[in-house]
This record gives structure tokens, C-alpha cells and sequence, in this order.
């Protein structure tokens, strides 16, 4: 008989090294994560720009012939001169505007680095938890299924005994093939959620048996007022800092532009009539008249407004976000803690009673099942809840950029 893909997955989850906790995964995905290294070549690009920015202008060599191959005596080459000169661009501060750009260039793609960091840091997470969150909703189909296990075992007893109607049993034996179809689809869900995380570092099947963690054990993150002072943090403001200071630095290199660069030239003539020789000095300026490059400035001086307003909006949204973030994580938080300390216990004690009354006769399987169902359904919203936690927690990180979980 062939192996499902879970159970396949569930085989090669088998041969793997054991478990994996959080500080490894992210170790892996920073160290060996594909985009962060094909980001890496964008770094050694910018270097590329910025070594090139601060290279001085070549000098241009000129060679003219005049008066030749005219009529009378300029016929032929015996009146021709010769000017061979050399000459270069004094460039001022616009070579220094340009190194200035091409450094707040490179800031900007180290600040895009630092982002991707922080992404591929906070999706590995996500990952984590998701793996987590998926190996405990196992281990709670496996619980159910034992529960159903025990009422079909139960009704059997009672309708062997004749208490009980032989539809009983039929409706226990579909309930437990129903827990066992659930169990298979979390076995799925657990194969693509380990998938998904070993992708992180580049592997295409993961190389770990499970993950190491307690999803029901919520983090205790910093007070709001901590991280409203971190936010000033946030990769994406930085960003919009850097992108600021590289629309500066183009303002400052279109301004430098706006007069043209002299071109100062030093070449020897000889006539060729008497074979003597002289010494040529000038100097090319251009006439800035129509052209001062104003078109380019107030380009740069609209970029570098409209950088700043982007960033007093991105401020705002952040603000925003962090507060349903933060009002969000204590709702999942109270609600997790209200299920552990007070829905759950009731409803295990409840189920033991009915569990009881109903081997005695007393109860009927509708009123058995109806508290497995509570009890099952209030595991799942935990399980839920916790990983809902995780996520926020996650989330803020990722707004925040650095750890806010209390040491």
C-alpha cells in the first residue's frame, strides 16, 4: 500500500535531528536565508557606485591640424599648424556632491538591508509559532480521538447491555472516524507549516522532527508607554531618515551643477612654415544663460519635502498600528488565560460527571458528546489564542525592529 503525503511527511519528520528551537531557526535564516544573501550583491553594487563617484575625471588629449590642403600658399601641408593640448574638467564641488550621493546611497541600501533582516527574522518567527501552534493541535486530535475511542467503547457496553439503541454506537463510530479525518488534515497542515520554515534557510525538507517550544506559555512584552519610545526605532523610519539625507545630498550635488565646470587646457602649436614652436594656455567656460539646472533642483528640493511628509504619515500609521497591536495582544492574552484557568477545568470536570452518568445510564450520548464537543472546542480557541499572542508579540517586533519581550 502506497504512503500518503502525511505520512511520508511524518516519515522524513522521523529521520530528522531531533527538536528545533526558535534561537536556532533564526540563527539558520539570518546566517544562510537566500534573499538576504542575493541582498548582499546589492551592497557590493553600491560600493561599486560609490568608488566610481569619487574617481577624478579623465584628462582629454586634443590634436588639431589647420591651414592645410587649401590653395596659394596654404596649398599642401608647409603653412599647416599643429596643436596638440591637454586638457581637463575642473569639476569643485560637484565631484564632492556626487561621493555625498552615492554615500547616502549606500546608507539607503544598508537601511534596506537592515528591513530584510528584520522581515526574514519576524517571517521565521511566524513560521516557528505556526509549527508550534500546529504540533499542539496534534497532540489535541490525538486527545480526541482517545476520547471518541472511549465512547465508542462505552456504547458498546451499553448497547450490548441493551440501554442503549444500536444507533448510538453507529453515531460514536462516525464521530471517531470524523476525529480521524481531523487528525489527518492537522498532520498536513503540521508537514507544510515545517516546510515552510526550513525554506527560510534554503532547505527544501526540514532536517528537525519538531519544534521546541510552549505555545501556551505567553510572553510578557514591555509596557506601551516602552515601546511608544521605541517606535522612534522603526526600520521604516530610519529609512525615510536615510532617504531624506540622500535627497539632500542630490539637492546639494543639482545645485553645484547649476554652474558648469571650467576645462582649463595646455598643449604646444608648431608652424610648420618655420618650424617653431609656442606654448597654448586657455581655459573653456560654458555660459550658464539658459541652462542652470533649475529643472534638476526643484526636483531635489520636492523630493526631499515630499521625504519628510512621507514620514511624518508613516509616524501616524505606526503610531496607530502599535496601539491596535498592543490593545489586541491583551485581549488575546485575557482570553487565553480565561480559557486555561477557567473554562477549560470546568469543562474537564463537567466531562468526567457526564462520562460517568453515562456509563450508568443516566445520561444519553447527546449529553456526553455535547461536552466533549465544549471542552474540544474551548482547546481549540486556546490553542488559538496562545498563537494569536505569539503573533502580536511577533507583529510588534517586526513595527518595533528590536526584541520586546521583558528580559
Amino acid at each position: 500500500m502506497l504512503a500518503s503525503p502525511s505520512q511520508r511527511a511524518r516519515a522524513e519528520a522521523a529521520e530528522g535531528a531531533g527538536a528545533l528551537g526558535l534561537q536556532e531557526a533564526l540563527e539558520k535564516a539570518l546566517g544562510h536565508n537566500k534573499d538576504l544573501a542575493a541582498f548582499a550583491y546589492r551592497m557590493a553594487e553600491q560600493q561599486g557606485r560609490l568608488e566610481q563617484a569619487g574617481l577624478l575625471p579623465n584628462p582629454e588629449l586634443d590634436l588639431a591640424v589647420e591651414d592645410l590642403a587649401g590653395s596659394g600658399i596654404y596649398e599642401g601641408f608647409d603653412s599647416a599648424q599643429t596643436t596638440l593640448s591637454l586638457g581637463w574638467v575642473l569639476e569643485g564641488r560637484v565631484r564632492a556632491g556626487r561621493v555625498g550621493a552615492a554615500q547616502a546611497g549606500a546608507d539607503l541600501v544598508s537601511a534596506d538591508a537592515r528591513i530584510l533582516r528584520v522581515e526574514v527574522a519576524a517571517d521565521t518567527a511566524e513560521h516557528f509559532v505556526a509549527s508550534l501552534m500546529n504540533q499542539v493541535r496534534l497532540e489535541k486530535a490525538e486527545e480526541a480521538i482517545a476520547l471518541a475511542e472511549e465512547t465508542v467503547k462505552a456504547a458498546t457496553r451499553r448497547v450490548q447491555a441493551g440501554k442503549a439503541p444500536t444507533v448510538e454506537l453507529i453515531r460514536a463510530e462516525a464521530a471517531l472516524a470524523t476525529d480521524r479525518l481531523a487528525r489527518d488534515d492537522v498532520t498536513h497542515d503540521l508537514s507544510t507549516a515545517y516546510h515552510r520554515l526550513a525554506a527560510q534557510w534554503g532547505e527544501t525538507a526540514p532536517r528537525f522532527s519538531r519544534v521546541d517550544g510552549d505555545l501556551l506559555s505567553l510572553p510578557a512584552v514591555e509596557s506601551y508607554g516602552v515601546l511608544t519610545e521605541g517606535l522612534a526605532g522603526n526600520p521604516q523610519l530610519a529609512r525615510y531618515a536615510t532617504e531624506e539625507r540622500l535627497a539632500k545630498a542630490n539637492l546639494r550635488l543639482a545645485e553645484a551643477r547649476r554652474w558648469p565646470s571650467w576645462r582649463p587646457f595646455l598643449g604646444v602649436r608648431r608652424f610648420e612654415s618655420s618650424a617653431d614652436t609656442a606654448l597654448l594656455v586657455g581655459v573653456s567656460v560654458p555660459i550658464p544663460l539658459l541652462n542652470r539646472n533649475q529643472g534638476e533642483v526643484a526636483a531635489s528640493r520636492g523630493s526631499v519635502s515630499r521625504t519628510r511628509a512621507e514620514a511624518d504619515a508613516a509616524r501616524v500609521r505606526l503610531q496607530t498600528t502599535l496601539f491596535e497591536l498592543y490593545e489586541e495582544l491583551e485581549h488575546f492574552g485575557h482570553r487565553a488565560e480565561t480559557l486555561g484557568t477557567e473554562v477549560i477545568p470546568r469543562l474537564t470536570k463537567a466531562l468526567d460527571g457526564t462520562r460517568r452518568a453515562y456509563e450508568r445510564g443516566r445520561y444519553g450520548y447527546f449529553e456526553l458528546r455535547a461536552v466533549q464537543a465544549d471542552l474540544l472546542r474551548a482547546q481549540r480557541e486556546l490553542v488559538e489564542a496562545s498563537a494569536g499572542a505569539h503573533r502580536l508579540v511577533i507583529a510588534l517586533e517586526r513595527l518595533i525592529g528590536e526584541q520586546v519581550v521583558k528580559k
